[in-house]
């Protein structure tokens, strides 16, 4: 593990995207919570809490971190067909918190993706970025497009 303890503890927030995209039948489904696991979008969104809290046990060389706040917001959207998943994750603390909110993303977007396989195997998990960053001696960053 990188050592931290030189550094002061910031404000520090992350935010990350992903997207599964699936037939317009399947998003109907989720979008209507009755796919027979029960409703998805609740399930992912408290999926992708639990993640972003065990990232350090999962991800190796990643620091245990006292996270302040987690928000996942999941969007359907019938143009992609699909959902947008997001994850917003804070921290007062020496390190960031890009590798939460990435994590976070990712195992909604799996748990979106267990719950209605037996409706649509070949749904596609993509997209999965870092969009913004703030804190930290490296600043801020934003994605572009």
């Amino acid at each position: 593990m990188v050592d931290v303890s030189a550094k002061p503890a910031t404000e520090r927030e992350a935010v990350a995207e992903g997207r599964v995209v699936m037939t317009p039948k399947t998003l109907a489904i989720v979008r209507a919570g009755n796919a027979k696991k029960g409703d998805v979008l609740a399930t992912a969104r408290i999926a992708g809490i639990q993640a972003a809290k065990r990232t350090h046990e999962l991800i190796p060389l990643c620091h245990p971190l006292a996270i302040s706040q987690i928000k996942i917001d999941i969007t359907p959207d019938a143009k992609l067909p699909g959902v947008i998943v997001t994850a917003r994750v804070k921290v007062a603390g020496k390190t960031g918190v890009e590798m939460e909110a990435l994590t976070a993303v990712s195992v909604a977007c799996l748990t979106i993706y267990d719950m209605v396989k037996a409706v649509e195997r070949g749904m596609r998990i993509e997209g999965i970025r870092l969009i913004e960053k703030r804190g930290g001696r490296s600043g801020h960053y934003r994605a572009k497009g």
